[in-house]
């Protein structure tokens, strides 16, 4: 059974701060690079940012600064710290595993979402 479940989505001011946090199953964080995705409303899908299995993270330019991303293992939980929030932060929220497979061959999993709205 597969379940990535997230949390810490809400409302805040600009200016502000919120942590979302996503948890996994274990056979499936162990072996996947895990990200954050979100989607403003009329536009497309959009990666946050990302850590592989091993820690190396990769952020969007308009993050940079102001979000940090980072797993526990022992947790099989992925955390998006973000601070300094903007509106134009406002989106849905997407957790994503993207599973090993083969040595070759990646499934991606993700979560329902969770929505964060930065008031203006």
């Amino acid at each position: 059974q597969v379940q990535l479940v997230e949390s810490g989505g809400g409302l805040v001011q600009p200016g502000g701060s919120l942590r979302l946090s996503c948890t996994a199953s274990r056979s499936i964080f162990s072996n996947s690079a895990m990200g954050w995705y979100r989607q403003a409303p009329g536009k497309q899908r959009e990666l946050v940012a990302t850590i592989t299995s091993g820690g190396s993270t990769n952020y969007a330019d308009s993050v940079k600064g102001r979000f940090t991303i980072s797993r526990d293992n022992a947790e099989n939980t992925v955390s998006l710290q973000m601070n300094s929030l903007k509106p134009e932060d406002t989106a849905v929220y997407y957790c994503n595993a993207k599973l090993r497979i083969l040595a070759t061959t990646t499934r991606n999993y993700w979560g329902q979402g969770t929505q964060v709205t930065v008031s203006s």
